[in-house]
């Protein structure tokens, strides 16, 4: 794992809520894809159990639309998930199907990656921190 890198790069012109809708799903969709870098289910000093977080540090960073868009065509191995305008805008899944579908340009939301740290790095090393 001390090779492997995650970060998470939204749009920073978005606003907070739609900054952490972009962060939560992009995080769901990227740990079902990566089971292995969840660690085990843990208890507490009490006995209380809770499950297993990822292993590895996610830094969530922030970047302007047209910074995502490049990233999202460099991006090349590792695993990544974007998250776009088409997405957020629907209420079902097989709507979100049906318009990404017929869609001509994405605006992209947010970009979830992980793989090999200095490919990780490459793409997202001059990215500033979401603060």
């Amino acid at each position: 794992m001390n090779d492997e890198k995650c970060v998470i790069v939204v749009d920073e012109a978005l606003p907070l809520g739609l900054i952490a809708n972009t962060a939560a799903i992009l995080g769901i969709t990227l740990g079902a894809r990566l089971p292995g870098v969840v660690g085990a289910d843990v208890r507490d000093g009490d006995g209380n159990g809770h499950m297993g977080i990822i292993e590895l540090p996610v830094p969530i960073l922030k970047a302007s639309s047209d910074t995502l868009n490049s990233i999202r065509l460099s991006l090349y191995g590792g695993e990544y998930a974007d998250f776009t305008d088409i997405a957020q805008s629907c209420k079902t899944y097989d709507e979100f199907i049906d318009k990404i579908g017929t869609a001509e340009e994405l605006r992209y939301f947010g970009i979830a990656i992980c793989g090999a740290k200095k490919k990780v790095n490459r793409l997202t090393g001059s990215l500033p921190l979401l603060r």
